[in-house]
């Protein structure tokens, strides 16, 4: 079975204020099928619009029991299911181990009915690594995703990486500037 790869962003410009504009964006890959999708939200946070790409890439999927790697850049993304946290967290009545609440309860329990069904891989990548910058040191970048994520990746498969999450960053910066007009208003 052919694997789905989706590469996924949030961005939030003024994250910690009260008034700001989120945007999220994904780049879907299917054997020789390409397709960008990205769309934004005022007053949100970093968190929900990195959960929101993954969100929105899932539900472009229609068809059932599909092999899919995520690349995402947040660690609160990833670890989640990677660890599996939000088995505690619903045996605790969505509470954290401190007792607080789980935050975005909604949007989790939105994507737990998302990848139901679907083999599902989750893969961390460095946000904003610039591989045309000549002071970027990519050797250590690559050794930190490979720490991450393993050695199955080669530097050739990092560099595709790193730039399609680069691609997914600059589709959720396209939704936070559609979003500015509404915020404007």
């Amino acid at each position: 079975m052919k694997t789905i790869y989706l590469y996924t962003d949030g961005a939030c410009s003024g994250n910690q204020n009260k008034n700001n504009i989120g945007g999220w964006g994904a780049l879907l890959e299917y054997k020789s099928h390409r397709k960008e999708i990205f769309g934004g939200e005022i007053n949100t946070t970093n968190n929900r619009m990195e959960m929101t790409a993954l969100i929105k890439a899932l539900e472009t999927i229609k068809k059932s029991n599909q092999v899919i790697s995520v690349f995402s850049d947040s660690a609160y993304l990833v670890e989640c299911f990677r660890k599996k946290w939000y088995i505690n967290w619903e045996n605790n009545g969505w509470k954290t181990s401190k007792k607080t609440n789980v935050e975005n309860r909604d949007l989790w329990e939105h994507l737990f009915r998302l990848i139901q069904g679907h083999s599902i891989s989750f893969y961390r990548v460095k946000g904003h690594v610039n591989l045309n910058n000549l002071n970027t040191d990519i050797e250590k970048h690559y050794q930190n995703f490979r720490k991450w994520n393993g050695d199955q990746f080669t530097k050739e498969d990092f560099l595709t990486i790193t730039e399609k999450n680069n691609m997914a960053d600059a589709l959720a910066n396209k939704g936070v500037d559609s979003m500015k007009n509404t915020a404007s208003q």
